[in-house]
């Protein structure tokens, strides 16, 4: 295909930086002063290669440190490739970090006529655009203010309203929207829906899989700055949660024929899962699968454990990541150190802003063990139907139960693991109770 067809081309980039145990070293670098390289390289991005044709919706998705806000920065000409090359078929505005590019000391009608300058815009040009950058951004009077007594509310507020409404053939976003409320967040997402009815290319990154999922084309996966695969957004996101809980196989022949073993992957999954709950044993953790919540809160009366933990999708993986719609287990050990009369076994999910929204316990579903003994292990399973809205929320378990009549936390791991709701139809509130819609013409 032509030149014409294509937005952005990406012809194996790579982004080598070096790395340097001394300052010394890197004198002794700058100055030619040794023969052999007294520095490490590392690559940010390793032999990249992709294509956006013109009017698509891409993501780019992946783990911290896959190397997204790199390619970025190349593309928009911040960063320079320490190989290969970029081809750039139309105008680009990007949001990279937030208010790069803005001057703290001007006011924000100030950075808007600075920014269009830098965008290649003349003053006039600017100045037909002002009344819908302003209204876009909706920061009232603040916008005669310097930049930097803006919150940081404020501040991609009005760096995304100048990126999106200078009319721009292609936009890049680099996870700016994650700052703005959830009404600012709807508006630019429906300027993105107007920008895909335009014709207008879209590429960003987000660790948002629901907005991935919704509005993208085509997601590209980085990984330790190699891209893994690209596909369409489904697919994607099935692998990067592979990746996630390092479950994915860089050896493996891709994703089409990865999809084509699943079904037996599954099988020999469910299998070796089965196995181990029959065992309660095993040489690998589940919970070294997961990113431990580093602010964990955990505490108990030590008389029981718990040893080991996973969230667990409809497929039997092993994944922070759960689909909408979809069944899904919470699974997790407990070793119990006395002997303990009917204990009950808990979860619960809370959102980001620390508000319990469900969960259960084996006392409400009735279901006791009675006694268990000193060294025994249980190993319980809540399997439900996730029907949260699409967005984060916080894991909680917990062994607890009754002493002479006396409540006991025998041991508790508060907001463990996060857990990510991937949705591609949101509801109000918190919950969907999956409605059925009937409408019909009513005639007289």
């Amino acid at each position: 295909m032509y030149m014409e067809e294509y937005a952005i081309r990406v012809k194996n980039v790579s982004k080598m930086y070096k790395l340097y145990s001394r300052n010394r070293d890197r004198l002794i670098d700058a100055f030619g002063l040794s023969k052999t390289p007294r520095y490490q390289e590392h690559f940010a991005l390793d032999h990249l290669s992709f294509d956006i044709k013109k009017g698509e919706t891409v993501g780019i998705i992946g783990t911290n440190g896959a190397g997204k806000s790199t390619i970025l920065k190349i593309i928009t000409g911040v960063l320079n490739p320490s190989d290969g090359e970029i081809e750039i078929n139309g105008r680009i505005s990007a949001l990279l970090e937030l208010g790069a590019g803005f001057n703290p000391e001007y006011t924000g009608i100030e950075n808007i006529y600075l920014n269009g300058t830098m965008m290649g815009f003349s003053k006039e040009e600017v100045q037909k655009r002002l009344d819908s950058i302003l209204s876009f951004a909706d920061i009232g009077d603040f916008v005669y203010q310097p930049v930097k007594t803006y919150s940081s509310g404020m501040f991609v507020r009005l760096a995304f309203a100048v990126a999106i409404n200078i009319d721009p053939e292609i936009l890049i976003v680099d996870e700016a929207l994650s700052v703005g409320d959830v009404f600012f967040q709807a508006k630019c997402y429906h300027k993105f829906e107007e920008f895909k009815k335009m014709g207008k290319t879209i590429l960003f990154v987000s660790h948002d899989l629901g907005s991935i999922s919704k509005y993208c084309d085509r997601v590209v996966l980085l990984n330790k700055g190699n891209k893994i695969a690209e596909g369409i957004p489904k697919d994607m996101i099935d692998l990067y949660k592979r990746v996630l809980v390092h479950q994915w196989d860089p050896d493996g022949s891709g994703t089409d024929q990865q999809k084509e073993a699943d079904e037996k992957e599954q099988k020999e999954t469910e299998n070796h899962l089965h196995s181990m709950e029959k065992t309660l044993s095993g040489t690998q953790l589940w919970k070294s699968r997961f990113e431990i919540n580093p602010s964990l809160n955990e505490y108990g009366t030590g008389q029981a454990e718990i040893v080991d933990f996973c969230v667990e999708d409809d497929r039997g993986n092993l994944t922070s990541t759960i689909e909408k719609g979809s069944r899904f287990r919470i699974k997790y050990k407990v070793r119990f150190y006395e002997t303990i009369h009917d204990p009950i076994f808990t979860f619960t999910l809370k959102n980001v802003q620390g508000t319990a929204i469900t969960g259960t316990n084996t006392m409400y579903e009735k279901k006791d063990i009675g006694d268990v003994e000193p060294q025994e292990e249980y190993l319980c399973v809540f399997e439900q139907e996730m029907n949260l809205q699409g967005g984060s929320y916080l894991l909680s378990i917990s062994c607890t139960g009754y002493q002479d009549g006396e409540f006991q936390v025998y041991h508790r791991l508060y907001d463990v693991i996060g857990i990510t709701v991937v949705s591609e139809k949101d509801t109000v509130g918190f919950y969907d109770m999956n409605s059925s819609v009937y409408l019909e013409r009513v005639d007289g």
